[in-house]
């Protein structure tokens, strides 16, 4: 998962922290960098012999209702297979003070469907995804017939901040993160932003998010090491690992940190490790361009589509259809649908080509004055509405993470950002004066970033890693992932398409079967092949 505006719920909100620059792309930087190599076995030194209780620790595993954290998630855990199970992973909340708080992970383990052979950790991405939905939905729908959820117990957890974790991120009230009487957004297309707002959004991210310090703990370096007494509490010498988008992330950064406790590891829609914030996100926003232009392809091969069939028409097409958005919001559901919720639903449709219809529909439907489509698409990448939200935390979430993670950008900086991504993705551009109070909304946090640029640079005594990147993928470019196998030494899996991941589709013979072989018997071709969608 990875960036685009966010809608309301049809009362006064923050725009849902604006996933236009926050969770649709995701993964970022920062100026701190950290040593490769990873952490002694706890016992070795004073403090890790503080982190023995927490490696020793034995998982109480349970039902999973007391782990929904909405009345949507409470239905999807009641009706969880009997192979579903959760429990709670005790963590220290900072580990430079492994005697001090400590605090609380969820965890779902679904048991492999046949005789098990130790346990896959799964994270479907983000920054901001939940894993243990996450692994309900790969071990128990999404990849019902493949061999790996034959041979392993697919185990997932909610990172730092996210979901059923203790705390989680909780940057906004049903009533809106306001100034006054003034209900502001934060980080859209849009946006215009103060000092005073931007002081405002640290403020209240740590009333409801357990204080500043817990803010300063929800960044990957910090997850990383709850993976790893994860592995430890599941009573795995070495980690099996998959994870898609901002999961091949935070498994770069486990690998960096513990490259010898690493059994086998697929990262499939990669991020690029060497990229800082401002290139990250503008390789990201080109790539959606890319998706767009694909999307508008397909759409001119119809008579009647909005975008038109003239190529060099379809970005200003596009904007005369969602730019008087701005100032004129149409009515959508219970709400009303601006250029932000607008352009947030389409970029949640260029994620696959499955949604590229409907993106049209929601098109054709503005012009006639509704955008109920659109907003539907927005919602469903959010999880649901939001009175049956299904992680519902997950662009507050992937804001406090980003913040611990990603580059901190002057407001000149922020600006340039903006500039920039309308040269690379024009059919974003809102139009109107868009670079007006371009700010960071991260400038206040209260400790500087620590995942470090670049990340997982020359690791040592790392096993052979597989990453699998699709040429089409409009949120982690191709070269993203080139970049990152080159980066790790890993074999690469191009496949080739539209979309965004693919392993735990559990559709496509060609990877699944690459995918398999590498995870249970840690055999790769000695060839690799180029796959297709």
């Amino acid at each position: 998962m990875s960036s685009t505006p966010l809608p309301g719920t049809g009362r006064p909100i923050l725009r849902r922290l604006g996933l236009a620059l926050v969770a649709l792309v995701v993964c970022g930087v920062s100026v701190v960098a950290c040593t490769p190599g990873g952490d002694p076995d706890p016992g070795e030194s004073a403090s890790n012999a503080a982190l023995q209780r927490f490696y020793t620790q034995k998982l109480a595993w349970q039902g999973c209702a007391d782990f929904a954290t909405s009345e949507r998630e409470k239905e999807i855990f009641g009706k969880a297979p009997a192979q579903a199970q959760c429990a709670w992973l005790s963590v220290p909340l900072n580990y430079d003070d492994p005697q001090g708080s400590a605090t609380t992970v969820a965890v779902l383990r679904f048991s492999a469907r046949g005789e098990s052979q130790g346990s896959l950790l799964f994270n479907p991405g983000g920054p901001g995804g939940s894993g243990i939905l996450g692994a309900l939905g790969v071990g128990g729908v999404g990849m019902t017939k493949s061999r790996i959820t034959e041979r392993f117990d697919v185990v997932g957890f909610d990172p730092r901040g996210v979901g059923a974790t203790k705390p989680a991120a909780d940057c906004y009230t049903e009533g809106g993160t306001s100034r006054g009487d003034e209900v502001f957004p934060l980080l859209t297309m849009t946006a215009s932003l103060t000092e005073a707002d931007t002081r405002a959004v640290l403020e209240r991210c740590a009333q409801g998010s357990g204080g500043k310090e817990a803010l300063t703990q929800m960044g990957t370096r910090t997850t990383a090491r709850d993976m790893d007494v994860l592995r430890a509490a599941l009573g795995e010498e070495k980690l099996t690992y998959f994870g898609q988008s901002y999961g091949t992330r935070l498994g770069a950064v486990y690998a960096e940190q513990f490259p010898q406790r690493v059994r086998a590891m697929v990262l499939d829609g990669a991020f690029d490790p060497n990229l800082g914030t401002i290139e990250r996100r503008l390789s990201a926003y080109g790539g959606f361009q890319g998706a767009f232009d694909a999307m508008a392809a397909t759409c001119a091969k119809t008579a009647d589509c909005p975008l038109g069939t003239d190529p060099k028409a379809w970005t200003s097409n596009f904007q005369k259809i969602v730019q008087p958005l701005r100032d004129k919001p149409v009515p959508a559901l219970d709400q009303k649908l601006d250029f932000d919720t607008a352009l947030g639903g389409v970029m949640a449709g260029l994620y696959s080509p499955d949604k590229w219809p409907t993106i049209v529909s929601g098109l054709a439907e503005v012009r006639q004055g509704s955008g109920d489509t659109l907003l539907k698409l927005t919602y469903d990448l959010e999880g649901g509405e939001p009175e049956s939200a299904v992680n519902g935390n997950f662009t507050e979430a992937a804001f406090a993470i980003n913040c611990m993670d990603e580059q901190r950008l002057s407001p000149a900086d922020a600006a340039r950002l903006r500039a920039e991504t309308y040269k690379v993705a024009p059919f974003m551009n809102p139009g109107g004066d868009p670079f007006a109070g371009a700010r960071d909304g991260c400038e206040f946090w209260p400790a500087p970033p620590t995942l470090g640029i670049p990340y997982a640079q020359n690791v040592k005594g790392l096993p052979d890693t597989l990453v699998i990147s699709i040429t089409g993928d409009p949120t982690t470019p191709h070269q993203g992932g080139i970049k990152l196998a080159e980066t790790l030494g890993s074999d690469l899996l191009t496949v080739e398409g539209e979309g965004h991941t693919v392993v735990s589709s559990g559709k496509n013979k060609c990877v699944d079967t690459i995918a398999s072989d590498y995870l249970i018997d840690l055999k790769l071709p000695e060839k690799m092949p180029t796959c297709s969608i």
